[in-house]
C-alpha cells in the first residue's frame, strides 16, 4: 500500500527537554557506530509526543542520528504503527477487524466509530477530539471484540458501552481500559475453573490495567511531564552506568593464520646481481611470463596474500565430479567453480589457506568455503566415501 506523507505540515518539531533526555539514553543503548539503530523508538516517542508522525520531526530524527532524511522516512512509511496524517487530539482509536473480533461484533464497534467520529477511516472528528481506523489482530482474541485507544486495550466491547467510553473521553473523563465487562483477564466468562486459590491473592486489576490505573491517565500524550518512564542505565552527562563487557575476540580465520604465519616467515638475504646466462634466463624468462600473484588486504590483518589454486582446463576423461554434493554449492556455484577451474573433489581437498582465500575472492561469497566446510567435504567424497549432506543431495 502507497503510504505518503500529510498534505499539511507544522513548521517544526522538538523533543520536550524530558523527551530529548531519554531519546539521547536510547542512543546509548547500542553500540558505537550502530546508533542508527534507535530510529524506531526515537520516532515512536515523536510520534506518541505530538499524536501523528511528521515530516519535520523525521527530519529532527534523522538530524539526531546522523540519517539521511529518505533513510527515516523509509523507515516511518513501512510499519504501519507510524500515523503519517493527523489524529485525534483526545484519541485516536484503532478497532480490531480480524476473524475472532469480527464474529464477536467489531462491525457494530465500527459503526459506532462511523456515527461519533467521522464516516471514514483517518478522517479527524469535527471537534477535533477522535480519529479511528480498522486494524489486523492485536491479539486478544479471548477478549473479543476490542479496540486500542492510546496506548491501551479496552476489552469486551458491545456497540452500547463502546460509544459511552468515546462519550467519557470527549467529556475529559478517562475510562479505565482492560475488559468492560468486570472480567479481571482472560479467564473464561463463566469464571475461573483452574488457579482458584490464587484468587485472593491478587491485585484489583490485571497487571497491565493496575499499571494504567497507578498511572492515573491512560490518554495523554508522552511528553515528559507523567510518571517517568526514563532510562536507568544512564548516569547524569549522559553517559552509562556500567560498560558491558568487551566482546571476546572472535576465532581467527584461515585466510588470518596464513597472513600472520607469512609475516612470521624469515626474509631471503638479498644475492647479488648475476649475469642471467644459460638456465638463469630461462628462469627469468619464464617468470616475466608468469601472471603475478594475487593480492588483496584483509580488513582485520591489513595484507593478506592470495594465491591461486592448480586449475584444469577440462574435467578428467571420467567426467566431473557432482560438486553440488558439497554442502552449500549449488548449481550457480557449481559453474563458477566449473568457470575457474575446479571439476574434481580431490582439487578442492588440496586447497591451502593462501588458495581458500584466493577462491573467496574469485566466487565473491567471502567465508562460505569455511563457513560450509567444503574442504572436509571434500576429501571425504574425494576418497569415496559420503557425507550427510551428500546422502541427502538430489539434483
Amino acid at each position: 500500500m502507497l503510504r505518503r506523507l500529510h498534505h499539511e505540515q507544522p513548521e517544526s518539531f522538538e523533543f520536550t527537554p524530558a523527551n530529548l533526555e531519554w531519546a539521547k539514553g536510547q542512543i546509548t543503548k547500542y553500540p558505537e557506530g550502530r546508533e542508527q539503530s534507535a530510529v524506531i523508538p526515537l520516532l515512536w516517542r515523536a510520534q506518541e509526543q505530538e499524536g501523528w508522525l511528521t515530516k519535520p520531526a523525521i527530519e529532527y530524527v534523522g538530524d539526531m542520528l546522523g540519517m539521511p532524511y529518505i533513510r527515516v522516512l523509509e523507515v516511518a512509511t513501512f510499519y504501519f504503527m507510524f500515523q503519517l496524517q493527523p489524529v485525534g487530539s483526545v484519541a485516536h482509536i484503532q478497532v480490531c477487524g480480524t476473524l475472532s473480533c469480527m464474529i464477536c461484533g467489531a462491525e457494530d464497534l465500527i459503526a459506532v466509530c462511523k456515527e461519533k467520529i467521522a464516516p471514514n477511516p483517518h478522517e479527524v472528528s469535527a471537534d477535533g477530539k477522535f480519529s479511528w481506523e480498522e486494524v489486523e489482530c492485536l491479539g486478544a482474541c479471548a477478549n473479543a471484540p476490542m479496540a486500542q485507544i492510546g496506548k491501551d486495550y479496552y476489552e469486551d466491547l458491545t456497540a452500547e458501552n463502546f460509544a459511552k467510553l468515546i462519550d467519557d473521553m470527549a467529556a475529559g473523563q478517562v475510562p479505565l481500559p482492560g475488559p468492560q465487562n468486570g472480567r479481571y483477564a482472560a479467564e473464561p466468562l463463566s469464571g475461573l475453573t483452574s488457579l482458584t486459590e490464587h484468587e485472593s491473592g491478587r491485585t484489583q486489576y490485571n497487571a497491565s490495567v493496575q499499571r494504567a490505573a497507578d498511572i492515573g491517565d491512560t490518554l495523554k500524550r508522552i511528553d515528559g511531564t507523567e510518571v517517568p518512564i526514563l532510562t536507568p542505565w544512564v548516569v547524569k552527562g549522559g553517559s552509562k552506568k556500567k560498560q558491558p563487557p568487551k566482546a571476546k575476540a572472535p576465532a581467527k580465520s584461515a585466510v588470518q593464520q596464513a597472513a600472520e604465519a607469512k609475516k612470521a616467515e624469515p626474509k631471503p638475504a638479498a644475492k647479488a646481481p648475476a649475469d642471467k646466462t644459460g638456465v638463469q634466463k630461462q628462469q627469468a624468462t619464464a617468470k616475466t611470463k608468469a601472471k603475478p600473484v594475487a593480492s588483496a588486504k584483509d580488513a582485520d590483518t591489513g595484507e593478506v596474500a592470495l594465491k591461486k589454486p592448480r586449475t584444469m582446463k577440462a574435467p578428467r576423461k571420467a567426467g566431473a565430479d557432482d560438486l553440488k554434493k558439497l554442502k552449500g554449492v549449488g548449481p550457480k556455484l557449481e559453474k563458477m567453480l566449473n568457470d575457474l577451474g575446479f571439476y574434481h573433489y580431490d582439487q578442492i581437498a588440496k586447497w591451502t589457506p593462501e588458495e581458500v582465500a584466493w577462491v573467496d575472492d574469485n566466487l565473491s561469497f567471502k567465508g562460505r568455503i569455511e563457513r560450509d566446510g567444503w574442504i572436509e567435504q571434500a576429501k571425504i567424497l574425494a576418497e569415496g566415501g559420503e557425507t550427510e549432506f551428500s546422502k541427502r543431495a538430489k539434483y
